[in-house]
């Protein structure tokens, strides 16, 4: 991945700032986006400013957003190698209490900022002849919990399992490969968020009875993007999550 160019979305914190941290190790040339100004900006000096990323402030639920990501990695990289779709928003709430703003939140961040970026770099992939887009998922879509009601992410968290299958097979010929990561309980702001105190406590819903970290994830991404023989899979980082249970 040296000189590839990366353009990682939600990489301000948590799995997104780690997934950032380890392209930039590696040399690769990163695109960093976020929402929060601040929080990407804070990311960006803690990774050291690094010459190899760049970052963009932007709403990627918005279509401008993933086209203005494409032209900052073509002005700075000269092209767009891996897109990493990890921006979105998770938060249970018991079905019956599920408004239209909460599936209008989770429609438009997740599914729409997942399909939007996509689109955006899909045409220079195809002129390259070469491209990998990465999703990122949960094993929630496979193995539903009844003590974390969540039908409104989880519906569109489903939704981009389904479209990375379907991108996969359209530009399969172009040789572009589409795959989900569906991660378990990770370490990340993500649980505070979400009003979970201790995260560890949640270890037994994962056969090596732990959770796992942002690396982790980095890792599995890292793999996807440099795998030429992959594509249209969701690849389950989870501990054994959706195979069994200690009881």
């Amino acid at each position: 991945m040296k000189n590839k160019t990366v353009i990682i979305t939600g990489a301000s914190t948590g799995i997104g700032k780690e997934i950032a941290k380890h392209f930039i190790e590696r040399e690769s040339h990163v695109v960093m986006n976020a929402s929060n100004e601040e929080n990407l900006k804070a990311a960006y000096k803690a990774l050291g400013s690094p010459v190899n990323a760049v970052y963009l402030v932007g709403d990627i639920s918005k279509r401008e957003t993933g086209q203005k990501l494409v032209c900052l990695a073509l002005e700075k990289f000269n092209a767009v190698d891996v897109l990493i779709n990890n921006a979105g928003v998770f938060s249970p709430k018991p079905f019956l209490d599920v408004e239209d703003k909460d599936l209008d939140l989770y429609w438009n961040v997740n599914l729409k900022g997942t399909y939007f970026t996509s689109q955006a770099v899909m045409p220079t992939m195809m002129q390259q002849q070469n491209g990998s887009i990465i999703n990122i998922g949960t094993v929630l879509v496979d193995h539903a919990i009844d003590g974390f009601p969540a039908t409104a992410p989880l519906v569109s968290k489903g939704a981009i399992h389904a479209l990375t299958r379907q991108l996969a097979a359209e530009f399969g010929k172009n040789n572009i490969k589409v795959n989900t990561i569906a991660p378990g309980i990770i370490r990340s702001p993500l649980q505070g968020k979400i009003g979970i105190e201790d995260a560890d406590s949640l270890a037994g819903l994962h056969l090596l009875n732990r959770i796992g970290e942002a690396n982790e994830i980095a890792e599995a991404a890292y793999y996807l993007a440099t795998s030429n023989f992959v594509t249209g899979e969701t690849i389950n980082v989870a501990g054994g999550h959706t195979v069994g249970h200690t009881v």
